[in-house]
């Protein structure tokens, strides 16, 4: 049983930290930080002295990545958030994902239009990772209600899982820099190509690892069904993020028994191109 329970909670005014004894009778809430702005992505990084991340995606001035040392009492910018290059032709919509790396300070970061970021100075500079974010695909993807997202970052070791909507289930098992489309057996029956082999499942909506798992991650398509990918995975840690209608996505990370914290991520809130949608 973690001492306390933290909560990072992105929605549109900002980001707001809840806090809970292990009891969990009564949260305290703080917030919003970077009021007014939509915070997509948070990540709750346990490794040492915990820190909390959050993106803030302001549409007019950018974005920027934020950073708190002391449990969300207070938080400030990080020197740099992602950024394509001028030669590159896409400009940065949004962060969807956030995941913490192999080392202290490496973090991954998922954007839009779809594409992988990775920092190893905790987030203060970002390089581009050019295996999937210049993949053969990454042209041919098409955006879905949400955007063209990378809204689901699953690592193990060198093993390296990516939900791309709409490109779907991306897999690298060098560490990320390769990568392949791994959606076979995941069906879109609303398609021409009802078992594509990219491009017109939602997501994968769904990406999740059983809790305690050692043996496979499931990659599900809008229905919400689809195969096991198998390999090895990590038992440390069970990562579900599930695409729902509206682009939103919940996640729920578990440390292992000898961590002292239990964290849950709730992000985004609904995405703004789909507001007027219903």
């Amino acid at each position: 049983m973690p001492e306390r329970v933290v909560l990072t909670i992105g929605t549109k005014k900002g980001l707001f930290v809840a806090e809970a004894p292990k009891t969990r009778g009564r949260f305290a809430l703080r917030g919003p930080f970077g009021p007014g702005v939509g915070v997509y992505a948070t990540l709750i990084d346990t490794r040492g002295k915990p820190r909390l991340y959050a993106s803030s995606c302001n549409p007019f001035f950018g974005m920027k990545m934020l950073v708190s040392s002391d449990l969300g009492k207070s938080f400030k910018e990080t020197k740099s958030a992602p950024a394509f290059t001028k030669e590159d032709g896409r400009a940065l919509v949004n962060i969807w994902s956030l995941e913490a790396g192999d080392n202290r300070n490496d973090l991954w970061c998922g954007v839009e239009p779809a594409s992988l970021f990775r920092s190893a100075d905790g987030g203060d500079s970002w390089e581009m990772v050019p295996g999937i974010s210049n993949h053969e695909h990454a042209r041919k993807w098409q955006p879905g209600a949400g955007g063209l997202c990378m809204h689901t970052i699953l690592r193990d070791g060198n093993r390296v899982h990516l939900g791309i909507s709409t490109g779907g289930h991306y897999l690298s098992e060098d560490g990320g820099r390769t990568f392949r489309a791994s959606n076979k057996g995941i069906g879109a029956g609303f398609a021409p190509d009802p078992y594509p082999e990219f491009g017109c499942t939602r997501s994968p909506a769904t990406l999740m690892r059983p809790a305690g798992s050692t043996s496979r991650t499931t990659a599900g398509g809008p229905t919400g069904r689809g195969p096991a990918v198998r390999g090895p995975t990590s038992a440390s840690c069970a990562a579900t993020t599930t695409a729902a209608p509206g682009g939103r996505s919940p996640r729920d990370c578990r440390p292992t028994s000898a961590s002292r914290w239990s964290c849950i991520h709730m992000t985004p809130t609904r995405s703004t191109s789909c507001r007027s949608c219903r």
